[in-house]
């Protein structure tokens, strides 16, 4: 009798196969609600449209300095009229507030690098930020966005 139920013991211990894939099974399901409803790409694509408001506000900072400086003139930035790309083809803004106003200047996070304020003599450069100054003397510095439709800008 005793050996008996020893045996019948011993048998019941463990999962069988079909538990363990069941619960596997489960478990995947899981995850992958979860990693639906997180949604890395998109974290990571407002990640970069906070650091992109985080730059404008950034670059306007430092333009808005450098005409306090100036009394108010940016004849020397070279911003136009029209939108224009911050680059050293474009508004070539580098040299004049890298790093007296601002210690490097940003550039959009999807750009690779910008040599920008990094020591480069004549550095070649692009920010993937636009600015412009309109009529009224008003600057208003802009980037593209990933997530929403609307263009990243502040003006003052």
């Amino acid at each position: 009798m005793k050996k008996l139920n020893q045996k019948n013991n011993s048998a019941s211990k463990g999962f069988t196969l079909i538990e363990l894939v069941v619960v596997i099974g489960i478990l995947a399901v899981l995850f992958a609600i979860v990693l639906i409803a997180i949604n890395p790409g998109r974290q990571f694509a407002q990640a970069n449209d906070t650091k992109r408001r985080s730059d404008v506000n950034a670059i306007l900072n430092s333009v808005s300095q450098y005409a306090a400086d100036h009394k108010g003139s940016l004849s020397a930035l070279s911003i136009g009229s029209s939108e224009v790309l911050i680059s050293n083809s474009g508004a070539d803004i580098c040299d004049e507030l890298v790093p007296m106003y601002i210690s490097a200047l940003p550039f959009d996070p999807n750009k690779t690098t910008s040599n920008c304020g990094t020591g480069v003599s004549s550095p070649t450069y692009d920010s993937g930020y636009k600015i412009v100054q309109d009529s009224n003397g008003r600057v208003t510095v802009s980037a593209s966005p990933e997530v929403s439709g609307a263009t990243i800008s502040v003006t003052r």
